[in-house]
């Protein structure tokens, strides 16, 4: 176009000075747009990061939410109680046999040939009694044993020599008769002689006093020139045998039908600190004692080496036959105003209080008879607040570190 049609439209011609003012102009144009364009992307991605920053923390605050709500417990499943109780007792040390050796025979005590402590075989000589009543009884006995023999004989005799009268018929049969009755009665009276001897050769025989059995004189009751009544009682020395030892304990009626013949224990004494002495059930009394409500145990212990000494305090240890229930935890019992409950939890994660009925107490766990089965999920150490219905989530076990 050329200045004269600018000239006539008004529009004056721009000179190349101007033309550079024009791209100048551009170009900060430009640039500000860029800059706008770039800050306005800046803002919406900060926008965008912030709005996806509060989206996360408030899905994090709802899932934190929701997991602190939860009701977390620790549980365990009940177990078959594989071994059983052992009770402890008291029991006194006793001797197979014990017994008190008192005198047959009267008299005075010539000599005794053993004292306390001694061990003596069965048949051994004790003491000896001097008894001068009963060797002039044996005299005089034997002095009629006599008499009576010398009458057997006449009587015989005579009975031979009226047979011989009788053949001839010198003599009645009436007479016969009676000599014959003489000759049974000289027979008899000789018969009792003969049994009062030996009556009185045996009461000379207890003048020695000699051990019933083998086992250690535990007591000595006299002295030598003592007089001995044989009526009296009185005892000369006590025996015991001491192996093997008998102990009785009285075990509770709770525990009476768990306890048999043949069952092994365990004795100790407080003295003899770390050893144990193993015994067995030897009998029981089979009946409950009414005053007690215990039923009388015997238990035979050997005692070879005799340390064990009769009339000891010693601790019965009696293990008692385990059974075919369920054992759980003490600390999963709930006592509740309806009664012993456990906490089960099901399936869905939900409580149901269960009643149970229990048996033996081991201590830290106890015997069910009834109310759970071998796949409960019993919930230990519950809380008070806990009922039926509540939602709950078992907790995780803990890792064990090395």
């Amino acid at each position: 176009m050329s200045e004269e049609r600018h000239a006539t439209l008004g529009i004056h011609a721009v000179d190349s000075g101007d033309e550079g003012d024009l791209l100048k102009r551009r170009q900060i144009v430009r640039r500000a747009r860029i800059v706008t364009v770039v800050v306005l992307v800046v803002l919406l991605v900060g926008a965008g990061r912030t709005v996806l920053s509060r989206m996360s923390s408030a899905r994090n605050l709802e899932a934190g939410t929701a997991e602190r709500a939860k009701q977390y417990v620790k549980t365990t499943v009940p177990k078959a109680s594989g071994t059983g109780q052992t009770l402890a007792l008291p029991g006194t040390l006793q001797g197979f046999v014990q017994s008190p050796i008192a005198a047959r025979a009267s008299g005075y005590l010539r000599r005794w040939y053993k004292d306390i402590g001694s061990r003596v075989e069965k048949g051994e000589l004790l003491a000896e009694i001097e008894t001068p009543e009963i060797d002039q009884q044996l005299s005089q006995a034997l002095a009629a044993r006599q008499q009576a023999a010398s009458s057997l004989a006449l009587a015989k005799s005579t009975v031979e020599r009226w047979e011989a009268l009788r053949k001839k018929d010198a003599v009645s049969q009436q007479e016969l008769d009676e000599r014959r009755s003489g000759d049974v009665q000289a027979r008899a009276n000789l018969a009792a002689a003969d049994a009062n001897v030996e009556r009185l050769r045996q009461m000379e025989g207890f003048k020695r006093v000699v051990a019933p059995f083998a086992g250690v004189i535990t007591r000595r009751n006299v002295d030598v020139g003592d007089l001995i009544d044989a009526g009296s009682g009185r005892i000369l020395f006590l025996l015991a045998q001491t192996d093997p030892l008998r102990v009785y304990v009285n075990v509770p009626q709770s525990y009476a039908q768990l306890v048999k013949a043949g069952q092994e224990v365990a004795v100790t004494q407080g003295e003899l600190a770390g050893e144990t002495f193993r015994g067995k059930v030897a009998r029981t009394s089979a009946s409950i004692d009414a005053s007690t409500r215990t039923m009388q145990v015997e238990i035979a212990l050997p005692n070879r080496d005799g340390k064990l000494l009769p009339g000891a305090y010693v601790q019965v240890s009696l293990p008692l036959q385990s059974s075919q229930a369920m054992a759980i935890p003490t600390n999963t019992l709930m006592f509740r105003g309806e009664g012993m409950r456990v906490a089960i939890v099901d399936a869905s994660g939900r409580i149901r209080l269960a009643p149970v009925r229990i048996g033996r107490n081991y201590g830290e766990t106890v015997e069910v008879l009834d109310g759970v089965t071998a796949t409960d999920q019993l919930v230990l150490n519950p809380p008070d607040s806990l009922n039926e219905g509540d939602q709950v989530a078992i907790a995780p076990a803990a890792k064990t570190t090395r």
